[in-house]
């Protein structure tokens, strides 16, 4: 099992996004509020990819799963 924990901006290195605290701002300041009943993985924001590695990582309980659910949070 992997104890590795990713940070926010490991996440979005792994998710193709410019990962700069500035970006990620802009990022989530764009995409909020995330409506309560989508799961954040069925944002129409993501590319199909994306979308797979979010729900993967949360479906798995992986070592992304705490950034992601961060991620969620910052979301909504």
């Amino acid at each position: 099992m992997e104890t590795e924990y990713h940070s926010l901006e490991q996440l979005f290195e792994q998710l193709g996004l410019d990962n700069s605290d500035a970006a990620i701002d802009a990022f989530i300041a764009r995409h909020r509020p995330l409506d309560e009943s989508t799961a954040i993985y069925d944002a129409d924001f993501w590319s199909r990819g994306q979308a797979a590695f979010l729900k993967e990582a949360l479906e798995d309980d992986s070592n992304w799963a705490e950034v992601v659910d961060q991620l969620d949070a910052q979301l909504r």
